[in-house]
């Protein structure tokens, strides 16, 4: 398959994933996601945030796609624009640090190696644009939770947080422990140490990929959005 990672755009709102359209578990208040009348629009909502933010910050997030197809997105912002960024038991966001909120796979996309290469465009991208920091509020799963489980019509952390372990596979440090809700770090201002994890990551995670393709593919490395 021909792999492409492109930015966002604001008139690349459709070659998001559809999850990623509807989703507005990071850029809403909660107590606004009550509200039926509200959340009756969420891709709305999620268009006119993403148009916001990148018309006063610059494109804040990277799309892959599989032949021309949605295969996963990486959306990242200023963490005061992010109102979901207050909530956590390991917040504030450094100062320094741009928040990396929302990493989302389809199934095809899974096995493909697409998951790393969409942190290296975030990271190239942060780095030209002299951010010091990545920080992310990664998810620790129970070995059976289900990673779709959320209420019938809101999403919520299993569905739309990054599973901790892959931040840290991809360099991601923890510097605030939490045991569900860790907050990590990634430096971009270590001589760009960050690239040679990132690349034996992927190694990793692709050597995985072909031992595992026999097995269900519906299973991802990595949290959702």
């Amino acid at each position: 398959m021909s792999m492409r990672i492109s930015p966002l755009t604001l008139d690349g709102f459709d070659q998001l994933p559809r999850h990623a359209r509807r989703c507005v578990f990071w850029e809403m208040d909660p107590d606004a996601l009550r509200d039926s009348r509200v959340y009756a629009d969420p891709e709305f909502e999620k268009e006119a945030w993403l148009s916001m933010v990148m018309l006063e910050w610059g494109s804040c997030g990277q799309i892959a796609t599989l032949d021309g197809r949605p295969a996963g997105c990486a959306l990242y912002s200023p963490p005061g624009n992010v109102p979901r960024a207050k909530l956590f038991p390991t917040s504030p966001v450094s100062p320094d640090a741009v928040l990396l909120t929302n990493m989302r796979l389809e199934p095809v996309a899974e096995l493909d190696g697409v998951g790393p290469s969409l942190i290296q465009a975030v990271v190239g991208d942060l780095v030209r644009r002299g951010v010091r920091a990545i920080e992310a509020f990664g998810i620790v799963r129970g070995p059976d939770e289900d990673r779709t489980a959320g209420s019938s019509h809101v999403c919520g952390p299993s569905e739309c947080m990054i599973d901790a372990s892959f931040l840290e596979d991809m360099g991601f440090e923890v510097v605030a422990a939490h045991q569900r809700f860790p907050r990590l770090r990634l430096e971009l201002d270590r001589d760009l140490g960050w690239k040679a994890d990132v690349e034996s990551a992927l190694e990793r995670l692709l050597m995985a990929a072909a031992v595992t393709v026999p097995e269900s593919t519906h299973k991802s490395a990595v949290g959702v959005l």
